[in-house]
């Protein structure tokens, strides 16, 4: 028996902030999306790379002010990159943790927070 991967499920409230952030600034493809008529609720896949995540308008879909980490193996570069965009709502920073991590932290418009990380060697 082994587990897979995970697929966190972030709750949205306006589809058109979410693609703002997370396609246009963050850099996640959407991969498709699901209502089940025409003015329903969003349910999408967005990924980038190997992180893939589900976004959903759909109330009991997670709540807002959910954390995560995902991890990178150029925390320098993706910095650099968002940067370079000029979002106006957010310039993440990267932070020397105690615990032996480089993490960048940055909040969605939903109140979602999503850390960057180099993770932890061991």
């Amino acid at each position: 028996m082994s587990l897979a991967k995970t697929t966190p499920i972030l709750r949205i409230f306006d589809e058109a902030k979410a693609k703002e952030f997370y396609v246009d600034f963050l850099g996640f493809q959407v991969d498709w999306e699901h209502r089940f008529q025409p003015g329903m609720p969003l349910y999408c896949q967005i990924s980038r790379d190997n992180c893939v995540l589900h976004l959903s308008e759909h109330h009991g879909d997670g709540s807002p002010g959910a954390a995560m980490r995902i991890e990178t193996d150029d925390l320098d570069k993706y910095q650099a990159e968002l940067l370079g965009k000029e979002y106006r709502y957010a310039q993440p920073g990267i932070e020397e943790m105690p615990w032996g991590s480089r993490d960048m932290s940055i909040s969605d418009p939903f109140g979602n927070r999503l850390t960057f990380t180099n993770a932890v060697s061991t």
